[in-house]
């Protein structure tokens, strides 16, 4: 849907339905060619909220036709709704308005598409979070499976995913199959996934605790047949894992700055593949502060004359920035000796609470990966942590 104003807001033409293909976007521009002739007008500027991901092809075949295509922030759109008509109702004709006069107001940011390497990294850490949430989603029904049929099974084995509790699950599906066995044919079995198998005490144990199982013993088909499916299920999800990470190192070998990225104590690929793939280019940051309200981690305070709110963080950013961010933070306070000691004196010396100690690290961190980037320096401690020196 679309609507147009001029820059007095006042409603031109009437409002245009067209669709999301190539017919639509030529209808689309035919419909704007219009106004500009009917009312005598020199130039457009083309808005839209980038909700959902219908608006990505528009964009990108506005860039093509060289219009100047911007985006309002959804939010914002809420927020600006009951402008004209003082209702809170909506509709995707008063929604286009809204958009409509947000962008002859200017509350507006130019479309920005990254480079590919960065685009790629966005779209495989998108896919890997789908596939990490499907992978938890496995485990955890197994750990279900397990608890119901074959409850003992903790006692041989402490962590259910383990390569040796992977191969009983596959090899032997109920404790009905397992008492029938020996210790050897247990551990001929196990051979068949690892070198180092358990052992012969430990093949005995499963053995004795299956004889003894308080597990469910009825509708044992139906119980094979889900363990396949989730192990099929785990075993999909584990190929495909493994398959985004060996394509998620390969962009980042692409990119001049990440190497020296990864250097420092504390960076993991996942995570600064998923920092680079939300934020783009960090050499195109002016100071790490735009990192940070990039990610919605810039402070905001609720005040009113003499009353003073709480600081707090806005969120106006992208959550999946602010993830990864805090998650760098988390590990470089436990891994990295400058951070580690940067925090020791907030929260010791400082006297910070632990949590804003934390946030002020933070920060900290999206300076030093915006100045890096810029410079295309070395990690340097010495200007990580002064006192050191």
């Amino acid at each position: 849907m679309a609507r147009a104003v001029n820059f007095r807001g006042i409603a031109l033409g009437s409002p245009l339905e067209f669709s999301n293909d190539e017919v639509g976007f030529q209808f689309f521009h035919r419909w704007i060619r219009d106004l500009l002739t009917s009312y005598q007008l020199q130039a457009s500027i083309i808005g839209m909220e980038p909700t959902g991901h219908y608006w990505l092809s528009f964009a990108r075949w506005l860039e093509r036709n060289q219009f100047e295509a911007v985006l309002v922030n959804p939010h914002l759109v809420k927020k600006n709704k009951e402008n004209r008509d003082n209702t809170p109702s909506k509709s995707d004709k008063k929604d286009a308005l809204v958009i409509a006069d947000m962008v002859k107001n200017g509350y507006y940011a130019p479309v920005r598409f990254h480079q590919e390497e960065f685009e790629e990294l966005r779209v495989l850490m998108a896919n890997r979070e789908t596939v990490v949430k499907r992978l938890v989603s496995a485990v955890n029904q197994i750990h279900r499976w397990v608890d119901i049929v074959f409850p003992e099974l903790r006692q041989v084995f402490k962590i259910l995913t383990c390569t040796s509790a992977i191969a009983t699950l596959r090899l032997f599906p109920v404790p009905s199959d397992i008492i029938k066995l020996t210790p050897e044919d247990v551990i001929s079995g196990w051979k068949q996934f690892v070198k180092r198998h358990s052992g012969v005490r430990r093949a005995q144990l499963l053995i004795d605790l299956a004889k003894r199982t308080v597990g469910i013993q009825q509708a044992t088909k139906a119980f094979r047949l889900h363990l396949s499916q989730l192990l099929e299920e785990y075993d999909l999800a584990q190929s495909q894992l493994q398959r985004i990470d060996e394509a998620v190192t390969s962009v980042l070998n692409r990119i001049p700055f990440a190497a020296k990225l990864l250097a420092i104590k504390g960076i993991s690929t996942t995570s600064l593949a998923g920092v680079l793939g939300e934020s783009g280019d960090l050499s195109g940051y002016t100071h790490g502060n735009a990192l940070l309200r990039h990610a919605g981690l810039n402070l905001s305070e609720a005040s009113s004359g003499k009353w003073r709110g709480q600081m707090v963080l806005s969120k106006r950013g992208r959550p999946r920035l602010r993830h990864f961010l805090y998650l760098i933070t988390m590990c470089m306070v436990m891994t990295n000796p400058e951070f580690k000691a940067l925090h020791q004196r907030n929260v010791q010396v400082k006297k910070l609470k632990k949590m804003k100690s934390i946030m002020k690290l933070l920060g900290k961190l999206a300076r030093l990966l915006v100045g890096m980037a810029r410079t295309g320096e070395a990690y340097n401690p010495a200007k990580t942590l002064p006192l050191a020196a």
